[in-house]
């Protein structure tokens, strides 16, 4: 397997999973938004390969090139589309996957849709409990779940949980780099600040990035700055995160929610993931009637997954 990450950030992907890219800018023309004057377009990252989706293959790019031949071990929740990714890629190249899931209390019920995707595409599953899972980076944490599957040290690479490290977020530069000179505002939504990194890297300086957290906690700033700080030096970019439209928590998509998405796709013709791209669009239509963006704004949110009943959530 061959891939690399040039000068700038620029990913040359790995045998095996090669991608659309750029991925398409859509105009979608919205009464909501043009009634604010604001010009609303959708980065289409969900149809940059069919089974590494996204900013899962941005993110994943690199990593999978400095993984060589060691197994990819790497952290998330029963419907994580982290997880989903690795498994695909894995496959495709041949690489052995390992997901650490978090809920002991998993291991004795069937498979849902996305983690029987996982194992279909040859990922092994080890679930844990929530408290170690928590604690999971923890060095001496971290050691004792590898020997436990068992798997030596050396034989490991490991991804932390949503695939954000300085290398995936050097893979997402170019996501800003497609977007320059075609938007006043960049939107996407964030779980662990990873993309909201490199994306703001990757813009000219008279351009800014919006994250939208689908978890609170008020801990993403932090992150994201850190993530920076570990891939560049320092931090880079104008950017700004607005916690407010994460509905409670990450798996939260109540009716208010669904009945959004199920009317964006009614009026556009395009179903939409609801746990991160749903909230996303909601955030920025909220926004928009709050005045948020001057009349005259190109704003663009950036789609990082695509829909189906696994990605519904619950609640």
């Amino acid at each position: 397997m061959t891939g690399r990450v040039g000068e700038g950030g620029a990913v040359a992907a790995p045998a095996g999973v090669g991608a659309r890219l750029p991925s398409p800018l859509l105009d979608v023309r919205d009464d909501r938004f043009d009634a604010h004057g604001v010009r609303l377009a959708l980065k289409r990252d969900d149809l940059i390969h069919p089974d590494v989706v996204g900013n899962k293959w941005r993110k994943l790019t690199p990593n999978l090139a400095a993984a060589g031949q060691r197994t990819v071990v790497t952290f998330g929740g029963a419907y994580s589309n982290h997880l989903r990714a690795t498994a695909a890629a894995g496959r495709l190249l041949g690489l052995r996957t390992l997901g650490v899931v978090r809920g002991d209390e998993l291991a004795d019920r069937p498979l849902n849709p996305s983690l029987a995707r996982c194992a279909a595409d040859g990922m092994r599953l080890r679930f844990v409990d929530r408290a170690t899972y928590r604690r999971a980076a923890e060095p001496e944490v971290l050691a004792a779940l590898l020997a436990a599957l068992p798997l030596a040290p050396e034989d490991a690479y490991v991804v932390p949980e949503g695939g954000s490290n300085p290398l995936a977020v050097q893979g997402c530069v170019p996501l800003g780099r497609e977007l320059r000179g075609r938007a006043d505002v960049v939107a996407v939504a964030c779980g662990t600040g990873g993309t909201l990194a490199g994306l703001a890297a990757g813009l000219d300086p008279e351009q800014r990035a919006l994250g939208v957290p689908v978890v609170g906690g008020g801990f993403l700033a932090e992150a994201t700055a850190g993530l920076q700080r570990a891939a560049f030096g320092e931090r880079r970019g104008t950017w700004s995160l607005d916690d407010r439209f994460h509905w409670g928590g990450y798996a939260r998509v109540p009716a208010p929610l669904r009945e959004f998405a199920d009317d964006f796709a009614r009026r556009h013709g395009l179903a939409v993931e609801r746990l991160y791209v749903a909230k996303l669009l909601w955030a920025l239509l909220k926004l928009t009637e709050e005045g948020a963006f001057p009349a005259g704004t190109r704003l663009v949110a950036v789609v990082t997954g695509r829909p189906g009943p696994e990605t519904d959530g619950q609640g």
